[in-house]
């Protein structure tokens, strides 16, 4: 092409756009290990081809002869992969989740939980996330977060809240004195990273839901924030599910597993703070409410 001072190529803009939508979009992972020459697999299959016609012009007893798997292989065709082993998806039943209620109430300390969740293959999620997102923090604390579920950033850590709201969250929890390193600890309600960020269905929520009830026996922390309506909804049920989080936010909970009865505050989620900075204060508000709490040993502030 000869030089023109007025024409311009495409620059690294355009490219680093287009893979931050594939990104938004849950494309975040490749087809294949290695490139494929789309050129050779039409000359092979080519040639293949050319070999059942030569075979056809054979002498009956001759076409019906079985070609070896050497000869049929040395005519062009593709060998096809061996398939790995591994667990397939399954439909959902009442009876997956009553699996999933057995296997967490036979966990006795976070280690256990941990390990039966990561060995659980009730939940289709498990299929396409790349890890098991259990937790962070310290197990210790007084102060629990729970969110809805893992994302792009979640997932490839293997870590809850690393991403941009998990850095805003980290910042709401400095602001009050606690950081997830000394004494908060973070969870969400699923475990494995929904393919491209979709919200998790109602019985991909009903199986996770044991584990993250036990987890939270197990910690057994004097308050839960809810981080969004979302794990308020599933885990409260009853009047919260037909809330939305502006009518949820800051206001008290009673979250009761077993015999035992947890305060709850929801509160927005870091991701939504994100897109609605004016809502911020609504939410400092809310953590300092959170503090006061913590602070005065689980008494309700006064009204």
């Amino acid at each position: 092409m000869p030089s023109d001072p007025t024409f311009s190529s495409p620059g690294l803009d355009a490219a680093a756009a287009l893979f931050e939508w594939y990104a938004a979009m849950g494309v975040d992972v490749t087809l294949a290990d290695a490139p494929l020459d789309r050129f050779e697999e039409s000359a092979k299959a080519k040639a293949a081809a050319e070999g059942q016609a030569a075979r056809r012009q054979l002498p009956p007893t001759e076409a019906r002869r079985p070609m070896p798997a050497a000869e049929f292989a040395s005519q062009g065709a593709p060998a096809r992969p061996p398939v790995a082993a591994g667990p397939t998806a399954q439909v959902p039943t009442e009876a997956t989740v009553m699996q999933a209620r057995v296997a967490a109430q036979s966990a006795k300390t976070l280690d256990e939980l941990k390990a039966l969740i990561q060995a659980f293959d009730g939940c289709n999620l498990k299929l396409t996330a790349k890890n098991t997102v259990f937790a962070d923090g310290n197990p210790a604390s007084k102060l629990m977060l729970v969110g809805e579920a893992p994302g792009r950033d979640e997932d490839i850590a293997g870590l809850p809240f690393v991403g941009r709201s998990g850095q805003l969250l980290d910042r709401m929890l400095n602001a009050i004195g606690y950081s997830r390193k000394q004494n908060a600890y973070i969870a969400n309600v699923i475990y494995w990273r929904p393919p491209g960020n979709r919200d998790p269905s109602d019985v991909e929520v009903a199986i996770c839901r044991p584990f993250i009830l036990r987890q939270i026996e197990l910690i057994d922390p004097t308050l839960i924030i809810f981080l969004g309506a979302q794990p308020a909804k599933a885990l409260l049920g009853g009047e919260a599910v037909k809330q939305g989080i502006n009518k949820l936010r800051g206001r008290w909970c009673d979250l009761e597993i077993g015999s035992k009865r947890f305060k709850a505050l929801p509160t927005f989620h870091p991701a939504y703070l994100l897109r609605t900075p004016i809502k911020k204060r609504e939410a400092w508000r809310d953590f300092l409410t959170a503090k006061v709490f913590l602070e005065n040993g689980g008494m309700l502030p006064p009204t």
